[in-house]
């Protein structure tokens, strides 16, 4: 199957940067690029990419804002977004994952990441940047007020340790092969927790298990 790849990036160079490195892939497909935000809805509504790479910092609309209106909270068939900027700031790893983001990278990543992070929000799983892993886990590992509610439907023994994996980084083959079970039981596990947690995707899921000290 060929993943259809959305490039948006203020930056020309970047751009074409971008397109030749995921066209030389042989399940990748760049279907549209665009210089502002406000184009690269435009595009992502009307071609419904599998990916949208988007910068933070565009003109018109930026990086953030175009995640919650693809992605964020309230949309009904929300596409999957990897963020992809040079700015290591905090408030946008945070702000990008909480508006629906699947993955977060810098720029200076390097195209080896740049694909597995595009292969991964494919394939419903996610991929933060190394370089930001650390702080953002050490930031949510703070629980907020909230988060340690109980919840009407509990989470059982094994979705929990599901849960465990994944706030840890785990694909689904590696909790599959950890818990010695099958993928599809994962899978079926994954969309368990997330109709409990009411959780868009894993990203949510993994945020939840650090919030709520289910991982510390």
């Amino acid at each position: 199957m060929t993943i259809r790849v959305l490039i948006a990036d203020d930056q020309e160079l970047v751009r074409a940067g971008f397109r030749m490195i995921l066209n030389a892939q042989e399940d990748m497909e760049v279907v549209a690029t665009a210089g502002d935000g406000a184009e690269a809805v435009e595009h992502a509504r009307r071609l419904r990419p599998d990916v949208c790479l988007l910068d933070i910092r565009m003109p018109k609309l930026d990086g953030l804002e175009v995640t919650r209106i693809l992605a964020g909270p309230g949309v009904a068939d929300p596409l999957r977004v990897v963020i992809v900027t040079t700015f290591d700031l905090d408030e946008y790893v945070y702000g990008a994952l909480r508006a629906g983001a699947t993955g977060f990278l810098l720029k200076d990543s390097g195209p080896t990441l740049l694909i597995e992070a595009i292969r991964a929000a494919a394939a419903g799983d996610a991929l933060v940047s190394p370089s930001v892993t650390v702080r953002l886990l050490e930031h949510l590992a703070h629980p907020r007020a909230g988060f340690g509610r109980s919840l009407a439907d509990p989470l059982t023994e094994r979705e929990l340790d599901v849960v465990r994996l994944v706030a840890r980084g785990r694909t689904n083959q590696e909790v599959a092969a950890e818990l010695f079970v099958s993928l599809s039981t994962v899978k079926t596990h994954l969309g368990s927790i997330q109709v409990k947690l009411g959780a868009r995707n894993r990203v949510e899921i993994a945020a939840w298990a650090w919030e709520s000290g289910v991982v510390s």
